[in-house]
């Protein structure tokens, strides 16, 4: 099956869907995957799920650019709607779960610890370009900065916004 026939499968079943790429011998998704089914469970007359063991279905993480396992992707009228990848807790899997069933835009969120990662190495990248004047560095770190609060600055959702439209209209 190719990422075509994929989302038409998808598209066909007329709910949308949570795909969960894993594999027998990933710890992490031993860890999600029955937190997924119970929440696959709940939801079952909303969302559809389809788990995917990722070893027997190769060509199909190629085409869907999945470089990692666990992977969910989330799947609405036949288009990707978000992706997660690596382990998240059930908290997290609940409000995707609950975005797809109510129709809702999916917003996917940096965890803390992400952002404070980032944060603190963009700004150590722009305290070392200060202090030794490597001047290259400064707009690096201030990138670095910037991916650590993206999802909760106003101008960047209005640009995003502004370009999914565009995408929704063509």
């Amino acid at each position: 099956m190719n990422q075509t026939q994929f989302l038409e499968k998808a598209k066909a079943s007329g709910k949308p869907t949570v795909i969960d790429f894993w594999a027998p011998w990933c710890a992490p998704c031993r860890m999600t995957k029955p937190v997924l089914e119970k929440l696959a469970k709940e939801y079952h007359d909303q969302v559809d799920f389809w788990p995917i063991n990722s070893d027997q279905h190769q060509e199909l993480l190629q085409e869907l650019k999945v470089y990692g396992i666990p992977t969910v992707l989330m799947i609405q009228n036949g288009r990707i709607a978000g992706r997660y990848t690596g382990a998240q807790n059930e908290e997290t899997y609940r409000k995707m779960f609950e975005a797809l069933a109510n129709g809702a835009e999916i917003q996917i969120l940096i965890s803390p610890i992400d952002r404070l990662l980032r944060l603190g190495i963009g700004t150590a990248t722009v305290l070392f370009a200060l202090q030794t004047s490597t001047w290259w560095l400064l707009p690096l770190g201030l990138l670095i900065l910037f991916t650590g609060v993206y999802d909760r600055c106003p101008i960047w959702k209005a640009i995003t916004g502004y370009f999914k439209n565009l995408k929704k209209t063509s």
